[in-house]
C-alpha cells in the first residue's frame, strides 16, 4: 500500500514538473518600439488648433497570443507649466479611426506587431491664435498607457513620448519664442 502511495505521489510531483517546464516561458511579451516611432506629422488644423499624430510598433515578442485591451494618450502639460493651450490625447488603431475616443481591443499574435497611432489635439486659448499659442509652447511628455492579457494576468503598461516646442513651432510653421 505505501509502494502505490509513493508511486502515486511521485506520477503527481513528474507530472507537475513536466507542466511547469512546458509553459515556462510560454507568455506573451508586448513591446512598442517608441525609439521607431514615426515623426509627429499634421493630421488637422485650424485658426485655433492642430492635431498632430505618430504612429507606433506594438510587437509581441513573445510566444502566445496577446490582446491590447485599452490604451490611452495623456498628454502632460498642465496650466501650470504653460496655460496658452488646451492639450488632448486618444490613440487608436492605424487604419481605424473613431470618432468616440474609443479604443478598439486587438489581438496580436505571437512574433506580430500593430501600429497604434497617438493622436495630440492643442487648442489656443486665452484668445490667442494658434501661431501666438504655439510660439510660446514648451516641451511636453506624453504617456502612452496600455492594458495587455494573454496567459499573464491582464496589467496596464506604460510608455513616454515627447512632443518638444520645437518640433511643434516647426509643424506650425512659426518660430519658437525664448521667453
Amino acid at each position: 500500500m505505501l509502494t502505490i502511495l509513493f508511486a502515486l505521489v511521485g506520477a503527481v510531483l513528474i507530472a507537475v514538473l513536466a507542466a511547469a517546464v512546458f509553459l515556462h516561458g510560454r507568455e506573451e511579451k508586448v513591446v512598442p518600439h517608441i525609439d521607431e516611432r514615426t515623426p509627429f506629422e499634421v493630421v488637422a488644423r485650424d485658426e485655433t488648433s492642430v492635431t498632430v499624430a505618430t504612429t507606433i510598433e506594438f510587437r509581441n515578442e513573445g510566444t502566445q497570443s496577446a490582446m491590447i485591451v485599452d490604451a490611452i494618450c495623456h498628454p502632460q502639460l498642465p496650466f501650470e507649466q504653460y496655460d496658452g493651450m488646451n492639450v488632448r490625447g486618444k490613440i487608436e488603431r492605424e487604419g481605424v479611426p473613431r470618432e468616440d475616443d474609443y479604443f478598439e481591443a486587438l489581438v496580436i499574435e505571437h512574433q506580430q506587431s500593430a501600429k497604434l497611432v497617438a493622436k495630440i489635439t492643442l487648442s489656443a486659448r486665452k484668445n490667442l491664435s494658434l501661431a501666438e499659442a504655439a510660439a510660446h509652447m514648451v516641451d511636453f511628455p506624453v504617456e502612452i498607457l496600455y492594458r495587455e492579457v494573454g496567459r499573464n494576468p491582464m496589467r496596464w503598461s506604460m510608455v513616454r513620448i515627447f512632443l518638444p516646442a520645437e518640433e511643434l513651432t516647426k509643424l506650425v510653421g512659426v518660430r519658437l519664442v525664448e521667453d
